[in-house]
């Protein structure tokens, strides 16, 4: 039950050998030319590099805009919370002297 399944083993013939046939030598002026990419190309036009420039400063912006009011928020915040101290502290303070 818990022996592993190994797949037949292949039965396929085995590979003829080829022999190759034989060539002329190629020109010494002829450099060797490099095989083609299988990996696409990519070309920035004036105008896709502008617009991805302008796509990037957007974003900036964008990033910027919400880190700036998520620090107002927490400014905002802070401060609300240290006058309802202040307040409750003087309140307090009333009740203990029976103003």
């Amino acid at each position: 039950m818990l022996t592993p399944k190994y797949p037949p083993q292949d039965t396929a013939p085995p590979p003829v050998a080829v022999q190759p046939q034989p060539t002329a030598p190629a020109p010494v002026e002829q450099a060797p030319v490099a095989p083609a990419s299988t990996r696409p190309t990519v070309q920035l036009t004036p105008g896709s590099a502008l617009a991805l420039a302008a796509g990037g400063g957007a974003v900036a912006l964008v990033v910027g805009a919400v880190l700036v009011s998520l620090l107002l928020a927490v400014a905002i915040t802070g401060v609300s919370v240290a006058v309802v101290a202040v307040v409750l502290r003087g309140m307090l303070n009333d009740m203990r002297k029976g103003r």
